[in-house]
């Protein structure tokens, strides 16, 4: 069978026009060998997005934008239609964020799918969100700051109007005649402050001298002083050293029953004799001073007395005496002479 031109023709018109169709749904980011389901977002702004730009999820292309619609009854809103592939789980929890591409200000939307408690089966709403971007950062932080210039322009302008700039050349000229008298006041005084000069000159010269004068004289002093310290020191040590011996040695003799001192210590009889001895001693100390003609013969005629006198200084009778040394015989030490009467 022979085909005619004119089918030929036809037929390749329409494999053109076939080829068309898909190259510019290609070239709209459609994808060709893969179903896609169609969800619905609506921003405010879209400044930067366009159509066929990508839709990423975490970092992978997932699909295109497809249109965009102007909502005038929504208060101008953009209704913006985006092809996802099938295999994305879309649901209530899917967040499509517009956010920038490059930093050249094209936007592409991203999207986060979430804990999803239903899945979409396409032609939904999804949650907008838009991301801010470096420029608009910037833009919020040099807007402050550019009219806090100009501001201060325009201040620094009203400062130099005329009057403003009369009063500075005033001050100018206040400066020019002030420096002028400086100059003038140091010419005169140049000698002088020459002389100041020389005279400060020699004085730090001479400070410097003595400031190695003292530097000598401390150390000498200190080398003195550390030779007086160890001599002393020394001879210190060796005294106390021998103090501490000597001290040592006279406590081991008091501690011992050698020496006097130390049986005066350590001896408890000889301790009661003394003190028996003292306290006899004492008894005729007062006996005597109580009645002295008892130990000195005055008298012609003989008269023997009765009585004595004991440690509290009471005068006792020569019987209570007797009755004493029989009661007690060995704490009364001192005897009763049998004629102890001293006559008058």
């Amino acid at each position: 069978m022979r085909i005619s031109k004119e089918i030929k023709v036809a037929l390749l018109g329409i494999a053109a026009l076939v080829i068309l169709y898909f190259g510019y749904m290609f070239l709209k980011g459609a994808d060709l060998f893969s179903g896609t389901k169609t969800y619905y977002v609506v921003y405010e702004n879209v400044d930067g997005l366009n159509v066929s730009n990508p839709v990423f999820l975490n970092g992978v292309n997932v699909g295109r934008v497809q249109k965009m619609t102007l909502l005038t009854d929504e208060g101008n809103k953009i209704l913006t239609e985006i092809e996802v592939v099938k295999e994305v789980k879309v649901g209530d929890s899917t967040i499509a964020s517009l956010a920038n591409s490059d930093f050249l200000g094209s936007k592409a939307i991203m999207l986060y799918l979430g804990n999803n408690s239903k899945l979409y089966e396409g032609g939904e709403r999804l949650i907008a969100f838009k991301e801010s971007s470096i420029a608009d950062m910037l833009s919020s932080k040099s807007v402050p700051v550019i009219d806090k210039v100009d501001t201060t322009l325009a201040r620094v302008n009203r400062l130099l109007d005329s009057e403003a700039k009369g009063n500075v050349q005033d001050i100018l000229v206040n400066v020019k005649e002030t420096t002028a008298a400086v100059n003038d006041i140091l010419q005169m005084n140049q000698r002088n402050i020459e002389l100041i000069t020389a005279n400060l000159v020699q004085l730090t010269n001479s400070l410097k001298q003595t400031e190695r004068n003292i530097n000598k004289l401390a150390g000498n002093m200190a080398e003195i002083t550390d030779t007086l310290k160890q001599v002393e020191i020394t001879q210190l040590v060796q005294n106390a050293n021998l103090a501490v011996s000597e001290l040592q040695t006279t406590v081991a003799k008091l501690n011992s029953d050698e020496g006097s001192l130390g049986k005066l210590m350590n001896d408890e009889a000889l301790y009661r004799n003394m003190s028996r001895s003292t306290e006899s001693l004492n008894l005729l100390l007062r006996d005597i001073q109580t009645n002295p003609k008892r130990y000195v013969n005055f008298s012609v005629i003989g008269r023997k007395d009765k009585y004595t006198v004991d440690a509290t200084g009471r005068v006792i009778t020569l019987d209570e005496v007797k009755e004493m040394q029989d009661q007690h015989p060995k704490e009364f030490n001192r005897p009763v002479p049998a004629d102890s009467a001293a006559s008058k």
